[in-house]
């Protein structure tokens, strides 16, 4: 076995565990809290252009954290389930292949492993450690024909929860200093400012696990939600001078 080693380098580095459990429900953890900091805050910015008062931004606040996160929670919840569906009905049709057609599913699993980079020679050996038995046989081709591994399969509740309580953690920030304030202008800054820690906070801790650059990951975050509440803005204040020419 060869793997890449810096020659220069005289330490073993310390054996770093594998993220673990979590790793499959990364996608709804970041799209959640994120989207709810981004989409809120811009629904904010665009009504506050818009030229509505405290208590009317607040329900389209309020209004649009509960909508987004019932909306995420619900089509999270639909599309794992869905996707869980059909890998139920492929792993049915396997073993139905199983029963009535095993050579092709042998010459299958062969030519995967062939084209993993498996020596010629040492293919009859790793085809039959699998092939002997039905149960290491549907492991590896979950494996390797579905790319899935039950260890890795999503529960649909623990998806829409994920996602749709994290949605509305997120708008809090937007949400909370109209709350405070009965200034639109006021409670627009204090937004930008905490929907910002917010976004900069998630960029950040997202390389705890991915391991690159938090500056530049925060950043990333940050830059985004900008650009997008300036047009959201901007927007809100065009259509006001639209209506009232």
């Amino acid at each position: 076995m060869s793997t890449e080693i810096d020659p220069a380098s005289t330490e073993t580095p310390p054996y770093e565990e594998h993220v673990g459990a979590s790793r499959q429900y990364m996608r709804d953890i970041i799209l959640g809290v994120n989207d709810g900091l981004v989409s809120i805050f811009l629904l904010i910015a665009g009504v506050v252009g818009g030229g509505l008062a405290t208590r009317q931004v607040l329900l389209a606040g309020i209004a649009g954290a509960i909508a987004g996160a019932v909306s995420m929670a619900a089509g999270e919840y639909l599309a794992t389930k869905s996707q869980d569906e059909v890998f139920q009905r492929e792993i049915a049709l396997e073993r139905e292949h199983f029963k009535y057609h095993w050579d092709h599913e042998v010459e299958e699993l062969t030519d995967m492993f062939r084209d993993m980079g498996v020596a010629e020679e040492d293919l009859p050996a790793a085809v039959n450690a699998f092939a002997r038995d039905e149960k290491p046989m549907m492991e590896i081709m979950k494996a390797l024909e579905f790319q899935v591994v039950d260890d890795e399969r999503r529960s649909a509740f623990a998806a829409m929860f994920l996602s749709g309580g994290l949605f509305l953690l997120g708008s809090l920030p937007a949400i909370i200093p109209f709350f405070l304030t009965d200034e639109t202008g006021v409670g627009l800054f204090w937004a930008a400012v905490l929907t910002g820690v917010g976004l900069f906070a998630v960029g950040v801790l997202k390389t705890w696990i991915t391991k690159t650059s938090p500056i530049k990951a925060g950043l990333e975050n940050l830059v985004i939600a900008a650009v997008g509440g300036v047009i959201a803005y901007y927007a809100g204040v065009l259509f006001e001078a639209a209506y009232s020419a």
